[in-house]
């Protein structure tokens, strides 16, 4: 399948660039440039503004009843073209194919479900204390034409977890797609057109980020951000947005504890940390990357996942049997090197990978590092890549204190047998999510995000509709 030039698309309609300014797109397994995307300047974001203003009255002023049937047509068609659109994905980001397919099927899933959270956006009557004949509502209105701005890692994913709750308010979305990936935002959008979206509902640009993030955030059309990406650039958009009091959204970065109790299943906690570690290579907000294993089956665990690391085939995503495909960019296999090289010179364990793989791609082979020291960079800063960091600990307070010693508070994971030990887990780990035996299960109708340094705010759950809303109070007197 060809790789297609993406245009944007404003106001319904898809085109280049008013200056006709384009960026390169470059295939993560081999470093080839495939294709080119449209750099949107200022004249553009203008255009898309004023759409996203005009799509926003539209769309506000529709019964909800509509909205939720355009909805289940985006979804529908997005389960009919998922293997075309993972085929794009998968040359664009690198992903193997099955995973690829996964992302845009679960797409129309997380589509289906804000479809119908649509229809129960309600207000309510508050009988008045003072005087029966008043009638005193409280309202939830859509908040306005919304900025959002989306990463490489799940092209599709990160985009609809914001676009369908936005979209289930009354609220229009102007998405500022990553230009690494931008063919399968594409996708996902052009499903919302061709299910008869209002023009100017949906608009979908390119370009710099930060020349973007400096014109969409301060101007007076949008009315909420919301954002996925690293924490440093989480909190100057925050920076932006509050002097403008615009209304956020933020999931941010993640380094997420995996504690194995010693009384854990360990062949379960294998199974399932070697799964979550090397999935999307590695490049996952939620991904587990401090392993903190009581010191009783710390080896153990650590031979096992080393052996399943060790046995992964890694390759072309588009490849028949690949089971991890390349890194997004060569600054990630840079980064995996410099955090292999600063462990092991501070004393860690090199059980598994730690070298480039072979060819012109971005490939870094799975690697599993065992008693690193807690100065060592990669428990410290987030990997975002295919790196295992295994740390013993004493007892399960040692590794609750070292899980919640980070800043991070995303997603975290634990095994143990004991309900005892799962109920000082729930109580005590400091994250936005945990699974606790069990591998990450995000679904629509569940709340996704997390808190600390983490990010605030839901795309999951009615709680990511809620963000879209305000809350009004109305009282009317009969005369």
């Amino acid at each position: 399948m060809s790789y297609p030039n993406i245009q944007l698309l404003i106001d319904g309609q898809w085109c280049d660039a008013a200056d006709g300014r384009s960026l390169a797109v470059f295939n993560p397994a081999t470093g080839k440039e495939i294709g080119r995307v449209a750099r949107a300047g200022k004249a553009d974001l203008e255009r898309a503004l004023v759409a996203a203003q005009k799509g926003f009255e539209t769309w506000r002023d529709m019964p909800a009843i509509e909205r939720s049937q355009i909805m289940r047509r985006a979804a529908a068609l997005m389960r009919e073209r998922a293997d075309a659109n993972a085929r794009l994905l998968t040359q664009e980001q690198g992903k193997p194919l099955a995973e690829a397919r996964a992302e845009a099927l679960a797409a129309a899933d997380i589509i289906e479900w804000f479809a119908d959270e649509s229809l129960r956006v309600y207000g309510r009557i508050v009988p008045s204390r003072f005087n029966l004949s008043m009638r005193q509502m409280v309202l939830r209105d859509p908040v306005g034409p919304v900025a959002a701005f989306t990463p490489w890692n799940f092209p599709i994913n990160q985009v609809v977890r914001k676009l369908a709750p936005a979209l289930a308010a009354g609220c229009s979305m102007l998405v500022k797609a990553a230009e690494e990936t931008p063919a399968s935002p594409a996708t996902l959008i052009q499903a919302f057109v061709d299910a008869g979206v209002p023009a100017g509902v949906v608009g979908l640009v390119y370009g710099d980020p930060a020349e973007i993030s400096s014109f969409l955030i301060p101007h007076p059309v949008i009315r909420k951000i919301t954002f996925t990406g690293s924490t440093p650039v989480g909190k100057q958009l925050a920076a932006m947005a509050g002097q403008h009091m615009k209304r956020l959204t933020m999931e941010l970065g993640g380094h997420a504890p995996f504690i194995v109790a010693e009384d854990a299943d360990l062949a379960l906690a294998i199974k399932i940390a070697g799964a979550a570690k090397f999935r999307n290579a590695g490049q996952v907000c939620i991904s587990p990357t401090r392993f903190l294993v009581h010191e009783g089956v710390a080896d153990e665990f650590a031979q096992g996942l080393a052996q399943r690391a060790a046995s992964l085939k890694v390759g072309d995503g588009l490849s028949d049997g690949t089971q991890m495909g390349p890194l997004a960019n060569p600054r990630r296999v840079e980064a995996m090197q410099k955090l292999t090289e600063d462990a092991v010179q501070r004393g860690a364990k090199l059980l598994a990978g730690g070298s480039r793989g072979a060819g012109d791609g971005n490939f870094w082979q799975p690697t599993i590092l065992a008693d690193v020291p807690l100065d060592s960079r990669v428990l410290n800063e987030e990997p975002f890549g295919p790196m295992a960091a295994i740390r013993r600990v004493k007892n399960l307070d040692e590794a609750i204190a070292e899980a919640n010693r980070l800043s991070y508070g995303l997603a975290a994971y634990a095994f143990t047998r004991s309900l005892k030990n799962a109920d000082l887990l729930t109580r005590r780990v400091e994250s936005g999510m945990l699974w606790i035996n069990t591998p990450a299960m995000p679904s629509a109708e569940m709340p996704f995000g997390g808190i600390k340094d983490s990010g605030y705010g839901s795309e999951g759950g009615p709680e990511a509709v809620e963000a879209y809303l305000n809350v009004r109070s109305v009282a009317v007197m009969n005369a």
